[in-house]
């Protein structure tokens, strides 16, 4: 495994994330987005703390980040993981690395519950959420278009064992 970092984004990283962003956007099994936001709308859907990413010598290999899933108080340990890996570092191991210090950083910020909503097609994020303790709670069938197609959505959770036992 090449000398990586983990850190925390900043907007100077903007540049690289959105290009991944760009790439996962392209599988057409990553997301339902279809077009790059832009700095401002990206930041205003994500929390503040957990925004991280891999690097090593200035490259960015993937970055993870966590959106509220409600504004209602009751949820307010509950986060969505956005997490992403470059095309070149796919398969690496650098993705386990992430997720288990974004993992981390959501713990130490009192989240206790994390929620990812993953196509089916998106075999690497199935195993790589499972691989750090997610588990499947079930399909949301048909829950979004992509391109004029109909899509399901398989719900990967994980419950914190230190934040609200």
């Amino acid at each position: 495994m090449t000398d990586v970092n983990i850190s925390t984004m900043t907007i100077e990283h903007w540049p690289q994330v959105l290009k991944i962003y760009a790439e996962g956007i392209k599988t057409g099994a990553a997301t339902f987005e279809i077009d790059l936001p832009n700095y401002k709308d990206w930041n205003q859907n994500h929390l503040e703390h957990c925004r991280l990413v891999i690097e090593s010598h200035g490259t960015i290999f993937g970055w993870a980040a966590l959106s509220p899933v409600s504004s209602r108080w009751v949820y307010r340990g509950v986060a969505e993981v956005s997490v992403y890996m470059s095309e070149k570092s796919r398969g690496m191991g650098y993705g386990t690395l992430l997720m288990n210090q974004l993992i981390y950083c959501s713990e130490k910020k009192g989240l206790w519950t994390l929620r990812s909503g993953i196509f089916p097609t998106n075999i690497a994020s199935i195993k790589l959420h499972e691989k750090v303790g997610f588990r499947l709670l079930g399909i949301r069938e048909k829950i979004g278009q992509l391109n004029g197609i109909w899509h399901d959505n398989l719900i990967y959770e994980r419950r914190s064992k230190i934040v609200g036992k």
